[in-house]
């Protein structure tokens, strides 16, 4: 399909394809939670509660950088306060799971939906978009899992108001935590492809990027000392990275300007 015959596509056309790729994206999560839903003893034992062990391989990592982060124990217990709770726990993980796991092909289904709306010499980059974004969301994910979820584990399970309360940890708060931290870090990850398409839509320019630089920087400071203990190392650690996609969120943006025709690049 070329471009002006998508330009000439009825508002139905679009409609009807946004139907069949959401229809297909959800029919590729729905396998891929089944999958994620059989294999219980691999997703909770082995990766969910491994962060409650205190020789998993996050806070080895950061023993390793110092003795003073090393952790010893980690004091909480999990427990299911409702009789439907480790089902809908094992179900909701199984979904989470399968976004994770279907996500190239959700992004494969993306690109067809958009592909006959680009210029010919942008179509050639299909491939290249689902890599990378595919790359950089898993990246995320492994970032969450193995460096933030670690470190508000560790925080919250050893901050205690008194010593007459324990941490009794309902599952499906443990489990919400976990899943939400590293499918939020992974979909963070994508910052800069999100910049890609703002940049071609006129929405963001690098320029205004690198004006409010100062004001990113806080902001990501801030989400940091949100999800992160209160100590300045981990907020370092967790927004360094942030930065770094930042500041390539800008070459991004420069680099698309540079490829705009010339009524839709920005004023100097």
């Amino acid at each position: 399909m070329t471009q002006e015959e998508f330009k000439e596509m009825s508002i139905i056309d679009h409609i009807n394809d946004l139907r069949k790729m959401l229809m297909h994206s959800i029919i590729a999560v729905f396998i891929a939670a089944v999958f994620v839903y059989m294999a219980k003893h691999l997703v909770f034992d082995k990766i969910l509660f491994a962060p409650l062990d205190p020789d998993f391989a996050g806070y080895r990592f950061f023993c390793s950088i110092s003795d003073a982060l090393c952790v010893k124990n980690i004091p909480v217990k999990l427990i299911a306060r409702q009789l439907q709770g480790q089902f809908a726990v094992h179900i909701w993980t199984a979904i989470y799971g399968g976004i994770i796991v279907a996500f190239p092909y959700i992004l494969y289904e993306f690109w067809k939906f958009i592909a006959p709306g680009l210029y010919p010499q942008e179509k050639k980059y299909g491939i290249r978009f689902i890599i990378i974004s595919s790359l950089l969301f898993f990246i995320g994910i492994l970032f969450g899992y193995f460096i933030v979820t670690p470190l508000v584990i560790n925080f919250l399970g050893h901050h205690v108001i008194s010593e007459k309360v324990q941490n009794l940890v309902d599952i499906k708060s443990y489990i919400s935590n976990v899943r939400t931290t590293i499918l939020a870090n992974g979909l963070v990850f994508e910052l800069p492809i999100i910049i890609y398409f703002l940049t071609k839509l006129g929405l963001v320019t690098a320029e205004f990027m690198r004006e409010n630089r100062k004001y990113a920087i806080v902001l990501i400071l801030v989400v940091a000392a949100i999800i992160t203990p209160p100590d300045v190392f981990s907020q370092i650690i967790v927004s360094i990275p942030l930065i770094i996609l930042y500041e390539v969120s800008i070459f991004i943006a420069k680099f698309v300007e540079k490829k705009l025709p010339e009524h839709l690049k920005p004023l100097e």
